[in-house]
């Protein structure tokens, strides 16, 4: 599929998220488990690298400290064949500025990165699909500083279902309180305040 088919989206109905938040607790709804699709290639770093070959290192820091961001975006198949990415600029808006919070420097411009979405979708051949972009700290050095540390960036494209599944869901408030804005900054997608949501998802699941 040519990159040129492809273009944003300012709305697309059904978006949604699997948490609602409701005064200092967590409304968590028991989000249906949807299997990963996997797609032919991922871009890490650069270059586009088979799926199976996207590997990083096992004492990267953001996979001891949680010190990485992402981003979820979804691309649907428009009526004419062609493709359209949900707001496609305000995520990767908002992918800079949870990096800023970090004092992550994404070694990429916004307008190369989207860029590189659009094209990773067509490189794989797709006209709907779920897009992660994921920049986090890679390895030098162990500790909870991280300055001078290098910076990993990977965009995964794959079909995925409707995250809610059919039917409904069933919800429950949790006990697990939300991150307090003062001491985490829940505006931002870092991948360590995501915890908090699993939690009380997986507490949801066990009640049923």
């Amino acid at each position: 599929m040519d990159s040129d088919k492809i273009h944003y989206q300012k709305s697309i109905p059904g978006f949604s998220s699997s948490l609602i938040y409701v005064t200092s607790h967590l409304l968590c709804v028991v989000v249906v488990r949807v299997p990963i699709e996997r797609s032919e290639f991922i871009w890490l770093n650069g270059k586009y690298v088979p799926w199976d070959e996207a590997k990083t290192h096992v004492l990267d820091h953001g996979l001891h400290y949680g010190t990485g961001v992402f981003e979820g975006i979804r691309a649907y198949e428009t009526h004419d064949g062609h493709s359209a990415v949900f707001r496609l600029k305000e995520h990767v808006e908002r992918l800079f500025r949870s990096a800023e919070m970090l004092r992550i420097a994404i070694p990429s411009s916004q307008d190369e990165v989207e860029k590189t979405i659009i094209k990773t979708i067509a490189k794989n051949r797709l006209k709907e699909c779920y897009i992660r972009p994921l920049v986090w700290y890679g390895f030098t050095e162990l500790g909870l500083h991280a300055s001078d540390l290098p910076v990993n960036v990977m965009i995964a494209v794959w079909r995925w279902g409707k995250y809610l599944g059919e039917g409904g869901v069933r919800a429950k408030i949790s006990t697990w309180i939300r991150n307090s804005p003062n001491s985490f900054p829940n505006e931002a997608k870092i991948c360590g305040g995501y915890v908090n949501s699993v939690l009380a998802v997986e507490e949801a699941r066990e009640a049923g």
